[in-house]
């Protein structure tokens, strides 16, 4: 059985599995599992070593099933590195991995952990091709894996969800969602040509940019609301400046320099808050 369609031998194998680790995709779930933990207090590294584990291979599941099915199923990709049965075999040991993984965070915390792990998985499992074809789903799936990691990596480490913690999930989840509509206006024409309902197909990309803003906007509302009752330290308001000016620069910008942008705020969005709540610097 081969598993790399672009050479033969062990070395062209690891190097076929290793390229579906994309480190901009990977890098915001594993983030947003250790800022979860962050926001626990109370921190044990081996447990939140076993999420950041199970997230990872959560995603990775995610990439190997679209690459099966964009290219092999589909017939969208112009190539992809890994053979049919290669993907499967990527499939069947990233999925035991994680499976394992929640099986340790069951014996370490309690079934909640194992429990709040799984949607990530059943996320990155079925976005392709049960998620990615309507334009609620294709939109939030990334980001509501996003705000599932930090849940899960804050209840990895208390054993229940606190306010904060949800507050922050759903900040991400909002502001997330509006970065990934304005990454899917970059492929509009060809997501038209072959009928894939994104935002940007269903509502037109001027109404789909304002839509995209208008959340990102509501985010910041968000946090600065959340900073003033209190739930979010004050030091947060910080990631909206920092933020905001860089969403200033992406609204200037087409749909490609807009995402790149973006998602690059979205690491220094993240980072401040990280920063906030770890050193507190206006309490």
């Amino acid at each position: 059985m081969h598993v790399s369609r672009h050479g033969r031998g062990v070395s062209a194998d690891l190097a076929a599995l290793a390229s579906q680790v994309h480190p901009v995709f990977m890098l915001p779930p594993l983030a947003a599992s250790a800022f979860g933990a962050v926001l626990a207090g109370s921190f044990s590294g081996g447990v939140a070593a076993v999420h950041l584990a199970a997230m990872f291979l959560a995603v990775y599941t995610a990439h190997v099933k679209d690459g099966l099915v964009d290219f092999h199923v589909r017939g969208e990709d112009d190539d992809h590195p890994l053979t049919e049965s290669g993907c499967r075999v990527a499939l069947v040991g990233a999925s035991l991995g994680f499976f394992a993984c929640a099986a340790a965070l069951w014996l370490l915390v309690g079934p909640g952990a194992a429990a709040l792990a799984l949607p990530a998985w059943l996320i990155g499992y079925h976005h392709a091709p049960q998620l990615d074809t309507n334009p609620v789903t294709t939109t939030t799936g990334y980001p509501a894996g996003i705000a599932v990691s930090l849940l899960g990596g804050y209840y990895a480490q208390v054993g229940a969800l606190g306010v904060q913690s949800l507050a922050f999930a759903a900040v991400l989840l909002v502001l997330l969602t509006g970065v990934k509509v304005v990454d899917d206006s970059k492929d509009y024409d060809y997501d038209h040509s072959i009928g894939k309902r994104t935002v940007a197909v269903v509502l037109g990309k001027p109404a789909a940019r304002r839509f995209a803003y208008g959340l990102m906007a509501a985010a910041m509302a968000g946090v600065v609301a959340f900073a003033a009752f209190a739930v979010f330290p004050p030091s947060t308001v910080l990631a909206v400046a920092a933020f905001g000016v860089v969403a200033a620069f992406a609204a200037r910008s087409d749909p490609t320099v807009a995402t790149m942008l973006l998602v690059r705020g979205c690491y220094v969005f993240l980072a401040v808050l990280v920063a906030a709540v770890w050193f507190r610097p206006l309490a």
